[in-house]
């Protein structure tokens, strides 16, 4: 999606660390038509893959997944970063590791919300080192759910976790995909997919 390469060029910023700031446009203040834009793309990118559900990580993947799951016409559940006094019953649990916070969370997601019957689209805002896609891939696996892959808008593929669920057999849909980032400079690669 060379929209998506465009908007990181003219309003991403390359913060200490190996942070992409985004937030002008995708996950802080959004600009909505071109959040359209990117459910749209999504939808495109897996239009035969039976989706039925997207399942998503809070907070910032939420308008990511919920502009697809308007386009694709399924449902979106999104696992919360701690158990809260609205989940009840039976829940999935896992532990993540956020890259950008740099903490663990114990994310949820009630069995309600997830099935077996479930073919389930991953959507996030960022693809780094993977844990938040490892831990919604173990979610569905405890669901009993399949995987239909994963959209991201950003994949940083210098950080591995987008090659390492491939491995896997997993199917990694970016937006964009960035080879290399250093100071005021990055360096888009090829999109790849399974």
């Amino acid at each position: 999606m060379r929209g998506m390469e465009e908007k990181i060029k003219k309003e991403g910023q390359i913060l200490p660390g190996g942070i992409l700031k985004v937030g002008s446009f995708l996950n802080q203040q959004i600009d909505t038509a071109f959040l359209y834009e990117i459910g749209e793309e999504i939808a495109r990118l897996f239009k035969d893959s039976g989706v039925t559900k997207i399942l998503t990580i809070e907070s910032s993947g939420i308008a990511i997944a919920a502009a697809a799951g308007m386009s694709m016409g399924v449902p979106v559940v999104f696992a919360k970063k701690h158990k809260t006094s609205n989940v009840d019953g039976d829940i999935y649990s896992v532990p993540v590791h956020s890259f950008t916070h740099g903490i663990d969370y114990n994310v949820v997601v009630s069995s309600d919300y997830l099935t077996s019957d479930d073919h389930v689209l991953l959507v996030d805002d960022f693809l780094a080192s993977g844990n938040a896609l490892i831990g919604l891939v173990d979610l569905c696996s405890q669901a009993g759910a399949q995987v239909a892959g994963a959209a991201v808008a950003i994949e940083k593929r210098f950080q591995g976790g987008g090659d390492a669920l491939r491995s896997k057999g997993i199917r990694i849909e970016p937006l964009a995909c960035i080879e290399s980032m250093e100071d005021d400079n990055l360096t888009f690669c090829q999109v790849e997919t399974l």
